[in-house]
């Protein structure tokens, strides 16, 4: 068995309020010391990731970016937008009627993202600076939302709700994405980790999946795989949960004996 991890980063690995992963510093040493892959999935852009995936030391392990529309190798291009252009021009053709409700990213300023997100200025840049989908703000009642969603399916849009926002996008998921990364870096058995609708393929796509509580959002509904004992819950939220069910899964798996073994 080779052993990958995938985790959401925003109220999963990091933590909702100061986004910082100090909890979590434990398995993530953990992790490193068994050589585990370790993959970021993330409804960031691949230019907010990257420092943190440095930081983390995950050298040349791929990340998939903006929600799964694609997986990206650290240091490589990300300046055709091309993709994000043509969604943000389909938005626009919309009729105002349906339109005038949603505000995504590319219709606030560096600071509006900031204040919505919590991020600093230097982050809200970098999470404006999309390749490939559109996260956003819906203000209207139910009845326009699902107008709107009509709308974007018409034009090949689809619509998926994170912890904070409605994220457009021509397709691609995070579950889609790790059937390729797991090929093409040998691994077998995968454990994934999120705390949002979004994150519910990744979960079930998974050998073993983690829902992070989440006291900030919607969370995750019951899953078929928790009465299996291959989905668990977190008792506590964001980077504390996140590091107590990693360190429990590689104990489930082996993983500590491995280590005792060579320590």
């Amino acid at each position: 068995m080779r052993l990958i991890v995938f985790t959401d980063l925003d109220g999963t690995l990091l933590d909702h309020g100061d986004y910082s992963y100090s909890a979590a510093l434990p398995a993530l040493q953990a992790l490193r010391a068994q050589e585990i892959p370790l993959i970021l999935a993330s409804s960031k852009t691949g230019a907010e990731i990257a420092p943190l995936h440095q930081a983390l030391g995950l050298g040349d392990w791929p990340i998939i970016v903006e929600n799964g529309a694609q997986r990206v190798i650290p240091g490589a291009d990300m300046h055709d937008r091309s993709p994000y252009e043509r969604l943000r021009g389909a938005l626009d053709q919309l009729p105002a009627a349906v339109r005038t409700c949603y505000r995504g990213f590319g219709d606030m300023t560096d600071a509006e993202v900031a204040e919505i997100t919590g991020l600093p200025p230097e982050g809200a840049r970098l999470a404006r600076l999309r390749n490939f989908t559109e996260p956003g703000v819906w203000s209207g009642d139910e009845d326009g939302l699902a107008a709107f969603l009509a709308a974007l399916e018409a034009k090949g849009i689809a619509a998926r709700h994170g912890g904070r926002f409605l994220t457009l996008s021509y397709g691609g998921t995070k579950a889609q994405q790790m059937a390729g990364i797991m090929a093409d870096l040998g691994c077998d058995t995968a454990v994934a980790l999120g705390d949002a609708p979004n994150d519910r393929e990744m979960l079930e796509t998974a050998d073993y999946g983690v829902i992070v509580r989440n006291d900030h959002g919607p969370g995750i509904p019951a899953l078929p795989g928790e009465t299996t004992g291959t989905i668990l819950r977190s008792e506590a939220p964001g980077p504390a949960g996140w590091n107590a069910c990693v360190l429990r899964l590689l104990d489930r798996l082996g993983y500590s004996k491995r280590a005792d073994r060579h320590g």
